[in-house]
């Protein structure tokens, strides 16, 4: 049997990996994909926000994969050869924080699993303001630098065109469907070993909350657009009423929020720069929110 192909997804916080995901999995070029989602935080928010959820999405717990290689990801790959029939392509999703190098090297030991690149996903309106990041600028730059392929997302108009060639030669898809994109970086040719790890990401703080936050939408978006600055990086979901809950997504100074059908428990979570913020301020600024709400 041939070895299987696996593909790394990564990108900084709010960069659009699950988008990406989603849109592969309904596009799946007659493939049989398995995903592994895994985020940092005590929930695992992602997975109950991808669209595409079946029994082939295994959702790991030990937070962030890369800082903390554990037993729960070579299970999770152990778990996935042991499928019959076994899947045609395995995408693993790496933490916004994390080093994507790390998870092609648990693939590249396992014998039989192929190593198919690294797609790192750059978020074209964060991109200035994370490089130029005296904390996260080379952390940032890092996952970049070990793509094998670029995907650039959220480059609507108005957003400047990014130069990325002083950071990485691979090639770079700014538009189109991403259909074919495994296929793209599967195609790259990679060297035999172990790739090269990255640098040593900064200290982050880990928060996240199951209270009940009933505000309407523009109170919501007032109170997560005045959190603490430090606190990067905020998801989840808030129900509002009988009928509508709010899905919140929040990453520098953009907060999204949206409105679906259904009652849903309370979940959300946020990372933050050790340096910039403390838990205690986080819980501080959600014990007002509460208060309002």
């Amino acid at each position: 049997m041939n070895p299987l192909p696996v593909t790394v997804i990564g990108g900084y916080l709010g960069a659009g990996k699950t988008t990406l995901i989603n849109q592969l999995l309904k596009a799946p070029q007659g493939q049989r994909l398995f995903v592994i989602v895994n985020d940092f935080g005590a929930i695992n928010i992602d997975q109950s926000l991808l669209a595409a959820r079946d029994e082939d999405t295994i959702a790991l717990t030990n937070g962030c994969v890369c800082c903390t290689m554990g037993a729960d990801l070579f299970m999770a790959l152990g778990d996935v050869l042991d499928r019959n029939p076994r899947p045609d392509h395995l995408i693993v999703e790496a933490s916004g924080i994390a080093d994507p190098t790390k998870i092609a090297n648990a693939a590249i030991t396992e014998p039989d699993m192929r190593h198919a690149g690294i797609l790192t996903v750059v978020d074209a309106m964060s991109y200035d303001g994370l490089r130029r990041d005296p904390l996260i600028g080379a952390q940032f730059a890092q996952q970049i630098a070990c793509a094998d392929l670029v995907a650039i997302s959220k480059a609507k108009g108005g957003v400047p065109k990014i130069d990325l060639s002083d950071l990485t030669r691979a090639p770079v898809l700014t538009q189109g469907a991403p259909e074919h994109i495994l296929h793209l970086v599967a195609d790259i040719r990679h060297e035999e070993g172990p790739l090269n790890a990255a640098l040593r990401h900064p200290d982050y703080v880990s928060w996240s909350s199951q209270d009940r936050l009933t505000l309407p939408e523009d109170a919501l978006r007032t109170a997560f657009a005045a959190r603490p600055r430090g606190l990067f990086r905020v998801k989840g979901k808030l129900p509002y009423d009988d009928q509508t809950s709010w899905i919140v997504q929040c990453v520098g100074t953009q907060v999204e929020i949206n409105a679906t059908a259904g009652v849903h428990t309370a979940n959300i979570v946020g990372i933050g720069l050790a340096g910039m913020v403390t838990l205690t301020e986080i819980e501080a600024w959600w014990n007002d929110c509460l208060a309002r709400g």
